[in-house]
């Protein structure tokens, strides 16, 4: 089946033959009539498959003009670099079709997005928090809403906009038309869905956990940190073999770490993208990873969601992520688009049960590969890898040390506990004192 196959209008078609676009993928083609019809639909399909595509095109193909203010499709996604993204895919398919299009997120100046939203828009791409803060201000109102879309839910969930996006839900109108898309299943989503959408059509392709057959996969075992920054250094060395790479590590702070090592060698070639850094220079790190000017792009976990870049040569997993199928997220970013793909994997002696996990969900052995001789090993460790000392009733491992202000107490102020006993005594030395209500004490009078 070709694009042409398709329900598409002309001005659709125009733009698809501009971005030399022809055959659907798998979700793409399935999804299409799923969501013409009306239906509620959850797609679930790996990343790296065409799912905003698969439902930007059916969604456009049903959007008719109008001068109307209040926007009439709702899309919703994790990360700042997503909604940017996803605006951009929406300008090119409706480079031929008169729409307004607006993108909000967090990281930059609220009230010129206010602004943007009440000149009337027909798409609104946004962040669940910042478009939640937008409704409080009733800088867009969500009464006219037709279409709704939430795609990469479960990392939505993740990331912690499960109260943003319950309270949007109820805002929207019951008569819409709700579309996720997911590449996990999990109990929450589930949990979604029963509460959101009525009868939904399920359309699953490619499920996370199912190995891209285009992308090549070796693992390497490596002693450490800075064992493992050499033998990215020397992969490095190579740029007619390593073009274009997406490293990604667990954190932010082993990211900055990471760029500090490579900097003195790949200065100009080198960027960083995390959730520490500023908008700005996120997406200007982005941008020239995307347009060459950058060779390596250091990443994390959250943006392994939220990249749509051709022709990454290799991405490199500098350690073994903590949940498996982030694994499958992380190598979805090259070999896209039926291009040749490459996957490489450092792991360490503790990180050898997470990599159990990754291949029990792949249900295959990663190939495992030798470290060149050339690579220097490091027996130095990095402060995250040092063992430390935790004593029993010490959970926090910090020494009971007495600091400089510590001194022992005088004789007369040290007390001892000595339970009923003390008060017995204490008791019998300083009695009761007589007074007129003793009956004691008149009983003593009139003797």
């Amino acid at each position: 089946m070709t694009f042409q196959d398709l329900n598409l209008n002309t001005p659709l078609r125009n733009a698809l033959e501009d971005m030399n676009f022809h055959t659907p993928t798998p979700i793409q083609e399935q999804a299409f009539s799923s969501i013409m019809s009306g239906k509620d639909v959850v797609g679930i399909a790996q990343t790296g498959t065409g799912k905003t595509f698969a439902y930007l095109l059916p969604l456009l193909r049903m959007l008719k003009y109008s001068e109307q203010k209040n926007p009439r499709i709702l899309i919703m996604v994790p990360t700042r670099e997503l909604v940017v993204q996803v605006v951009e895919e929406i300008e090119k398919l409706a480079k031929y079709i008169n729409l307004r299009v607006s993108g909000v997120y967090g990281g930059v100046n609220i009230n010129t997005q206010h602004q943007d939203l009440m000149q009337g828009q027909d798409i609104v791409v946004a962040t669940p928090r910042r478009l939640y803060d937008l409704v409080l201000r009733r800088a867009v109102l969500l009464k006219s809403i037709q279409k709704m879309v939430i795609d990469e839910v479960d990392v939505m969930l993740d990331l912690g906009f499960k109260f943003q996006i319950i309270n949007l839900l109820e805002i929207l109108p019951e008569n819409r038309q709700s579309i996720m898309f997911s590449a996990t299943m999990t109990e929450n989503v589930e949990k979604l869905i029963e509460a959101s959408f009525k009868a939904p059509e399920k359309i699953s392709v490619a499920v996370s956990g199912t190995p891209l057959e285009n992308i090549s996969q070796e693992v390497y075992e490596i002693l450490n940190f800075n064992t493992k920054a050499n033998f990215l250094k020397y992969l490095l060395s190579d740029k007619d073999t390593f073009q274009r790479v997406l490293v990604f590590t667990e954190n932010k702070r082993l990211a900055d770490r990471l760029f500090e090592s490579l900097s003195p060698q790949f200065a100009e070639e080198a960027a960083v993208v995390h959730t520490g850094k500023g908008q700005n220079y996120r997406l200007r790190s982005l941008r020239q990873f995307a347009d060459g000017f950058c060779r390596i792009l250091i990443a994390t976990d959250v943006m392994a969601r939220g990249l749509d870049i051709n022709n990454i040569s290799h991405v490199i997993n500098l350690d073994v992520p903590s949940y498996p199928e982030n694994y499958m997220h992380r190598i979805g970013r090259t070999g896209r688009a039926a291009q040749k793909g490459n996957s490489l994997l450092f792991v360490t002696e503790k990180e050898a049960e997470k990599l159990s996990a990754i291949e029990g969900l792949m249900n295959m052995k990663i190939p495992q590969a030798k470290l060149p001789e050339e690579v220097e090993i490091s027996t130095e460790l990095i402060p995250e890898e040092k063992p430390r000392a935790i004593e029993i009733n010490n959970p926090h491992g910090k020494a009971e040390q007495a600091g400089p202000a510590f001194h022992e107490k005088k004789e007369k102020n040290k007390k001892q506990n000595l339970g009923g006993s003390y008060r017995r005594e204490i008791g019998k030395k300083y009695k009761k004192p007589k007074t007129r209500g003793d009956k004691n004490a008149h009983r003593n009078k009139k003797k």
